[in-house]
């Protein structure tokens, strides 16, 4: 793939990509549940697809003892997305993604616990006004009055918590690598998703129009899809800091689309609570010259 474009673009157009995720969400009327289901299922058609024409075999034989954790993350990563697609319909896009992107943090603030690993002073400011931000973000302003605004930031937040489970679960995969694991991932999203679907509600695409039709394509092939396979394809080739900063082009994305296009509106306070998530969580991964391992 990278015959076709560099690394760097690749990461770049993948970030612009997710960052309109909740423009066409918002346009699909169907379930989080649902729609968290047939993402999984277009998205792992399609790179299945890609796999198979690029000849890449999965080594199942060596990943045998990883399964257990490979299933846990498709689990997580699927609930993640009804939770995230949840935040979109109680709250703007904008406040959604920003809610979303504490997931980092959480993750700093998970490493003592889980590996042991001492938290810097660098860290516990970035924990700590990355939490301000969480807190601005709810208010003051006409959207903090309501309720339903509360609801989409907690499922915000709900899911980004799934999603730093995602992340720590992979820390423990050591044999599966990109676009391998997140094949394997979607595969088990959809194995849990199916029966949570069956349980909680009905099939309601017969209800979709044309519109609901394309945008469910696309956030299914092409959001998910073509999307992953850039995005793990330039990480392989792209050193860790430069990933870091260009992956916030998905949520400063995810605003202007907000305020933009969307019309939602947004708070002086709102706008320096999100600007102090993003910053900080920012900082937080990267790491001095100095302190870059060989």
């Amino acid at each position: 793939m990278k015959r076709f474009m560099s690394p760097r673009m690749m990461l770049v157009i993948s970030m612009t990509v997710f960052g309109t995720l909740g423009l066409f969400v918002r346009n699909i009327s169907v379930s989080s549940g649902e729609l968290a289901l047939y993402r999984a299922i277009l998205a792992a058609l399609l790179i299945a697809v890609f796999l198979s024409v690029t000849k890449q075999k999965i080594p199942f034989g060596e990943i045998k003892r990883e399964v257990p954790l490979l299933l846990l993350s498709g689990v997580a990563m699927g609930f993640n997305w009804i939770l995230l697609f949840e935040a979109y319909k109680y709250t703007t896009v904008s406040a959604a993604t920003l809610s979303y992107y504490f997931a980092p943090i959480i993750v700093t603030a998970s490493c003592p616990v889980l590996f042991k690993e001492k938290m810097s002073a660098k860290q516990w400011i970035c924990f700590f006004m990355s939490t301000l931000g969480i807190v601005l973000i709810t208010g003051p302003g006409e959207l903090a009055e309501k309720s339903n605004h509360l609801l989409g930031i907690a499922f915000g937040l709900g899911a980004a918590c799934l999603y730093a489970t995602v992340i720590l679960l992979n820390k423990f995969i050591k044999k599966v690598e990109g676009i391998h694991r997140t094949f394997l991932q979607f595969i088990a999203a959809i194995l849990v998703l199916i029966p949570y679907v069956g349980l909680t509600g009905k099939i309601t695409l017969s209800g979709l129009d044309t519109k609901g039709w394309i945008c469910l394509l696309i956030v299914g092939l092409i959001h998910t899809g073509v999307t992953y396979c850039l995005y793990f394809s330039s990480l392989r080739e792209l050193p860790g800091q430069k990933a870091a900063i260009l992956s916030y082009i998905d949520p400063l994305v995810a605003v202007l689309v907000s305020v933009v296009i969307l019309g939602e509106g947004m708070s002086v306070t709102q706008a320096v609570g999100g600007a102090l998530i993003l910053g900080f969580t920012l900082w937080n991964e990267i790491t001095p010259p100095n302190k870059v391992k060989a």
